[in-house]
C-alpha cells in the first residue's frame, strides 16, 4: 500500500540473503492504500510482494501470516508467505516487521458485473468454510469498541449534520449484540481492489491484515457494501442478490442472519466511514500516501439508515 518506509535495492539485496529467492533485479513501490508499505520485488527467480508493517507488531502478525498459508493450502487463491532460511515467515527490514509473499496473477475490476459479484460470493463462502479448521482466533480490532473510541477524535472535523449521523448510528448499533450469528475468521476488507480476476475467474484475494474473528455476515455486508453499491450509495439489487445467492449455495444463511442483514450492512458502512475519517483528518506521514474519501461511506451509511426496511426486502428468496 502506501510507501511509509523507504527501502533501497541495496537494502533489499542484503535482506534477501536470508532467503533462497535469487538476486533482486527491481523494486517498485505500490502507492495505493493506507495501512502498510508494499513493494513489488522482481528477482532472477520470480516476482514477489514485499510488505513492511507500519502498525501491526511482530507479535500480532503470526495470526495473519499463518491464516494466509492455511487458506492457500486449502485451495483459496491467496498469497502464501515465503519462509526464510530459518523456516520463519516473518523477518525485519529497516526496523519494521516484513514478509515476502507470492505475487498473484490477474487484476482488480472497477465496475463489477453481476456474474463477477457471484464469483466473489462463492469465494467468500469458500474462505469462511476453509477457515473453520484454522485454529487461531483474534477479536475484531476495528469492531464496536474501536468505533466508539475513535469517534470523539473525528467528530470535531464533521459538519453538524454528519456529526449527528455518526452519533445516531453509534447509538443504533449499540442496541444490537448479535451474539447468535455464526462466527469465524473473516477477511473484513474484501473490497474490489483486494480481489483479482483473470480470464473471468477469481485468480487472487489479497490483503488479509484486517482479518479477525467476527460474525460471518459482517464480512458479507462489508463485501456487498463495496461490490454492489451505485455511486449514489444505493444498493444495486441485481448485483447484491447475485452475490448473496452464490454465497448461500455453499454456506446457507440462517433465519437469524436474514433478520440481522440491515443492521450488519449499516455496521459495515459505519466501520469504514470512521476509519476513512481518521485516515483523512488524522493522517500519518508517508512518501506516497493515499487517503480514501470518507464521503463515499457517509453516503452509503446515510442511504442504508434511511431505507432500513427496504434493505430487508432486497434479501433474495434463498432456497
Amino acid at each position: 500500500m502506501s510507501v511509509f518506509t523507504a527501502v533501497t535495492l541495496d537494502d533489499l539485496r542484503a535482506w534477501l540473503g536470508n532467503y533462497s529467492l535469487g538476486e533482486p533485479l527491481s523494486l517498485e513501490g505500490i502507492a495505493a492504500g493506507i495501512e502498510n508499505t508494499n513493494y513489488f520485488v522482481t528477482t532472477d527467480r520470480g516476482r514477489y510482494v514485499l510488505t513492511l508493517f507500519e502498525k501491526l507488531s511482530a507479535a500480532e502478525l503470526p495470526f495473519y501470516l499463518n491464516l494466509m498459508a492455511h487458506l492457500a493450502e486449502h485451495d483459496i487463491p491467496c498469497p502464501h508467505p515465503y519462509a526464510d532460511r530459518r523456516g520463519e515467515y516473518l523477518g525485519e527490514l529497516n526496523g519494521k516487521p516484513a514478509v515476502l509473499v507470492t505475487c498473484l496473477p490477474g487484476k482488480d475490476v472497477e465496475h463489477p458485473s453481476s456474474e463477477q459479484c457471484a464469483r466473489v460470493g462463492e469465494l467468500l463462502a469458500r474462505m469462511h468454510l476453509a477457515a473453520r479448521s484454522y485454529p487461531a482466533a483474534m477479536e475484531n480490532p476495528r469492531g464496536p469498541h474501536w468505533w466508539k473510541a475513535t469517534a470523539p477524535s473525528v467528530l470535531p472535523f464533521l459538519s453538524q449534520e454528519d456529526a449527528a449521523l455518526l452519533t445516531e448510528e453509534l447509538r443504533f448499533q449499540s442496541l444490537y449484540r448479535l451474539a447468535d450469528l455464526a462466527r469465524g475468521v473473516i477477511h473484513a476488507d474484501l473490497f474490489r481492489d483486494n480481489v483479482l480476476f483473470d480470464g473471468g475467474k477469481v485468480s487472487g484475494v489479497i490483503d488479509f491484515y484486517f482479518a479477525c474473528t467476527d460474525a460471518l455476515l459482517f464480512d458479507v455486508a462489508i463485501t456487498v457494501n463495496d461490490w454492489c453499491i451505485a455511486e449514489d450509495g444505493k444498493l444495486d439489487p441485481e448485483r447484491a442478490q447475485a452475490l448473496l445467492a452464490a454465497y448461500h449455495r455453499l454456506r446457507p444463511f440462517t433465519a437469524i442472519e436474514r433478520g440481522a442483514w440491515p443492521v450488519l450492512l449499516r455496521a459495515g458502512a459505519l466501520r469504514f466511514w470512521v476509519s476513512r475519517l481518521q485516515d483523512f483528518h488524522l493522517p500519518r506521514p508517508g512518501e506516497l500516501t493515499f487517503a480514501k474519501d470518507p464521503e463515499h461511506f457517509r453516503r452509503i451509511l446515510a442511504r442504508h439508515a434511511s431505507s432500513h426496511a427496504e434493505l430487508a426486502r432486497l434479501w433474495p428468496q434463498l432456497g
